[in-house]
């Protein structure tokens, strides 16, 4: 049979955010993994701008109904008006007689809330194909972390109840939040005025349970979307696997990069620390032993998956453990990204 002389054209995506924190990432894991996709940058907003790109002054186009039409999707990584602009244009372009042409793969979950999302999960378990016309939101990195984290020890064994405290990293909040905890840290050091843009207190030095009362975003509603999406994620499991709804908060850490988790979870039956690890050892998770460095978030910055040690039986329960957990969140969102990606044949879309 002759073969076909027939082109195959690459896949090109519309990056809403690509000077974000988030963006930036993306577009570097993706350029490993995904080398074949083209990504075409906008700004955040979705407007035209001027920005900063490798010490140069650049200009963004703004996001148009004809590069969403020409695309084979947007993945959005910026803020609440591009994400919103975005929805918009896929709208028009998908919701027309001639039937759905491309996908939106939301990044920051800002979307989560509209009817047609599908929230995934792909450090937890293998997403379908993205098809034309769906809404794919990314859970939230730490929803994940921990929907795999409990997932795997109820195969163990059968779960209780559990209690999580989620360290969450100024780089969540973006370029902005980096650069308030460092001003903030050399401010405190040299007795100047602080920035409070952002966290509108004093995160330096410092632990949060709330944010200030005028603080562009609450913590409290981070802490809520964490909590939807990983409920979300383990209602999806097997009930052989049937994993309880842990008690969370969530704690703003003066730290720049990636989550830290501290669970207690309480088992049906007593534990021991070595098969706890065990159980969690997986090609997600790196699990470290007593005699290893516990893991820490400088050392899991820019490292896919997560890392868990410092794994302790309850010295009060020996039906209970400690488990110490990291991951780096922007590298957990665009590892999840290049996974839908890799699974979108040129000839699908």
């Amino acid at each position: 049979m002759a073969k076909s002389n027939k082109k195959t054209k690459a896949p090109q995506f519309a990056l809403v955010g690509a000077e974000t924190l988030l963006g930036r990432e993306l577009q570097e894991v993706l350029e490993r993994r995904n080398p074949g996709i083209t990504l075409v940058p906008y700004a955040a907003s979705g407007e035209g701008n001027f920005g900063e790109e490798d010490g140069e002054a650049v200009y963004r186009e703004a996001l148009e109904i004809q590069a969403v039409r020409d695309a084979q999707g947007v993945l959005v990584a910026g803020s609440e008006a591009g994400a919103a602009k975005a929805l918009r244009l896929f709208h028009e372009v998908n919701d027309t007689a001639s039937g759905p042409k491309n996908i939106l793969i939301d990044c920051t979950g800002q979307l989560d809330r509209q009817p047609q999302a599908r929230i995934v999960a792909p450090l937890l378990e293998h997403p379908r194909p993205a098809k034309p016309g769906e809404v794919v939101v990314l859970a939230h990195p730490a929803a994940s972390a921990l929907a795999l984290v409990l997932t795997r020890l109820a195969r163990h064994a059968q779960l209780q109840r559990a209690v999580v405290q989620i360290f969450e990293p100024a780089s969540e909040r973006g370029k902005r939040g980096i650069a308030e905890l460092h001003q903030q840290t050399t401010g405190l050091l040299s007795f100047k005025p602080l920035d409070k843009e952002v966290f509108d207190n004093q995160l330096s030095f410092n632990l949060l349970a709330q944010y200030g009362a005028e603080a562009p975003e609450k913590l409290s509603a981070v802490e809520r979307r964490i909590e939807e999406h990983l409920s979300f994620l383990l209602r999806g499991q097997s009930s052989a696997e049937a994993v309880p709804m842990p008690s969370l908060r969530l704690i703003q850490a003066p730290v720049f990069h990636a989550y830290s988790i501290s669970a207690w979870v309480e088992f049906t039956r007593e534990v021991n620390a070595t098969e706890l690890g065990e159980a969690l050892a997986s090609a997600q998770i790196e699990v470290r032993g007593a005699e290893e460095e516990a893991p820490h978030g400088v050392g899991a910055t820019s490292q896919s998956g997560l890392i868990a040690g410092d794994i302790r039986v309850d010295r009060n329960d020996a039906r209970a453990a400690w488990f110490w957990i990291v991951g780096d969140n922007l590298r957990l969102t665009a590892d999840g990204v290049a996974d839908i990606l890799g699974e979108i044949g040129t000839d699908q879309l």
